[in-house]
Parts: C-alpha cells; structure tokens; sequence
C-alpha cells in the first residue's frame, strides 16, 4: 500500500472520472426535458401509451446511469483505510 504523506486525509479523487460520473447522471435529466417528444398517445403498446412505456424506459436509464456513475466514483476516489498518526503519548 502506498503511503500518502497526510495519512488522516483522503489521496486527491480522478476529476476526470467525477466528470464522466456528471455527465452520465445528466443523461436521464435531459431526457426528460422534451415532453413534446414522448406525450403522445400512440403508438400504443398492450394498452398502454407511449408515455406509459417512455417513462417506465426511463426508470429503467436511470437505475443504469446511477449505476455507472456509482462506480466511476468509487473508482475516482479509492477507499485508503484510516491510519492514526505516531504520537509519542501512546507509551505513557
């Protein structure tokens, strides 16, 4: 294990990662801004309507991009275990 020089803080996180994880998030937020696209009626699928079945996709998008994000940031910011500095005071 490689040791950072202020053990009691976390190492620096990828931005690079945390970005992709933003973007990734962004993706079902933006899909649901143009209601005009998918507010229809038809075409109609077992009764349902296309804005039934467009909202039930996007449940589906989001517990994917969450998913995806989640581990993009785990591995920007990888779990260092906490190791208590050296005080002189322990022997006393």
């Amino acid at each position: 294990m490689t040791q950072h020089r202020q053990p009691d803080m976390a190492p620096p996180a990828d931005r690079r990662l945390l970005v992709i994880a933003g973007i990734v998030l962004a993706i079902p937020m933006l899909a649901l801004v143009p209601v005009g696209w998918y507010s229809k009626y038809s075409p109609r699928l077992n009764g349902f309507t296309f804005f039934i079945w467009y909202q039930m996709a996007l449940v589906v998008l989001c517990a994917i991009c969450t998913s995806i994000a989640y581990v993009l940031v785990k591995k920007a910011r990888p779990h260092v275990p906490f190791q208590p500095a050296n005080d002189s005071k322990e022997g006393a």
